[in-house]
């Protein structure tokens, strides 16, 4: 299969199963798993934070990260597509008592400071407490502008707040925009950084921070079941694709570009190459054929996110042979329709 669905949906590698299957393990639970402790020693050293937790998903990293800034019946504030607010089936509200308040992402995925100042609620018991920013970066594919983030800063120092970022997709935003994680991340907090999209891992994300921080976080870890035991053999991986997989996300960026440059010229869908920065491409197709023509495909051996809009995502199980697939395919639907 052509799997444009996402870039969670990677393969491991026979290298990789081979690294993890060797993995020296331990109890995570207990401390003592080699492999989880060098993977959260290497982040710390490398991404300079006080410390780091390995946590079985990016969505798990974010609810730590939540309930770790806020206590019960304060808020955070973030993006109407903020994926902790959106697709993360409401955890923060559910287990953390934490009461969300999206406001309009704009056109690149920031939040206008303005807004966000607007948003934060006065003392006032009749309202909740604002405890918390929270951004994304990459947001449905876009990089968030430079010297933004700082902006943010100033503004959260200012209010007494604090400010979290959901990287899962950083290492793009790094890699588009040759910057480090460092530099993309040094006005936080605490940030989260997914090892299973883009990297490869079959598993797995952290979230960073202070070391009460993550103190807290590892309490929380346990109380939300995901104290994982023998976890080096998941670490493992994680511990690879970091070191080796960054890079060359520069060919999911140059794959999406192809793609959106395919889709573009074709007539029945709309579909602006200038709005693609990284592995994400989204086409406008007409309601009555989106559903038709995602069965289509099917049938041919690709996959894909039909809905308003489509999105299609590169990443390293698809190359250049299997973005002109789908083109040729595309135009062979709409060719006989």
């Amino acid at each position: 299969m052509h799997d444009f669905r996402s870039d969670t949906v990677t393969k491991p590698s026979d290298e990789l199963r081979k690294i993890m299957a060797a993995a020296p393990v331990g109890d995570d639970v207990y401390g003592d798993d080699p492999s989880v402790n060098r993977l959260q020693d290497y982040a710390k050293e490398k991404f300079a934070v006080e410390a780091a937790l390995f946590c079985s998903s990016g969505t798990q990293a974010n609810l730590l990260a939540l309930m770790s800034h806020c206590q019960r019946g304060q808020e955070y504030i973030c993006g109407q597509q903020a994926h902790n607010y959106k697709y993360e089936a409401g955890g923060a509200a559910v287990l953390g008592s934490i009461q969300p308040q999206p406001i309009i992402n704009q056109i690149d995925g920031s939040l206008a400071v303005s807004d966000i100042e607007s948003a934060i609620k006065a003392e006032d018991f009749h309202f909740a407490q604002t405890r918390l920013v929270s951004l994304e970066n990459t947001i449905g594919g876009k990089v968030l502008p430079q010297g933004y983030t700082q902006q943010v800063k100033e503004l959260c120092d200012k209010r007494k707040l604090a400010l979290h970022l959901d990287g899962a997709r950083l290492f793009n935003a790094s890699v588009k925009q040759s910057r480090s994680i460092v530099d993309l991340t040094g006005d936080f907090d605490s940030f989260t950084l997914c090892l299973s999209k883009g990297l490869g891992a079959p598993v797995g994300s952290l979230v960073l921070g202070s070391k009460d921080f993550i103190e807290r976080a590892t309490r929380l870890r346990k109380m939300l079941g995901g104290g994982m035991r023998q976890a080096g053999i998941l670490a493992a991986a994680g511990q690879h694709v970091l070191e080796n997989n960054v890079e060359r996300l520069a060919i999911d960026h140059d794959n999406a570009m192809l793609l959106a440059q395919g889709l573009s010229q074709i007539e029945q869908l709309r579909c602006e190459p200038s709005q693609v920065q990284t592995n994400i491409v989204y086409a406008h197709c007409q309601p009555e054929h989106t559903y038709a023509l995602a069965n289509y495909l099917e049938q041919k051996g690709i996959l894909l996110s039909a809905g308003a809009p489509i999105r299609f995502v590169t990443h390293l199980n698809v190359d250049q042979q299997s973005v002109n697939y789908l083109l040729d395919n595309i135009k062979a639907y709409f060719a006989s329709n």
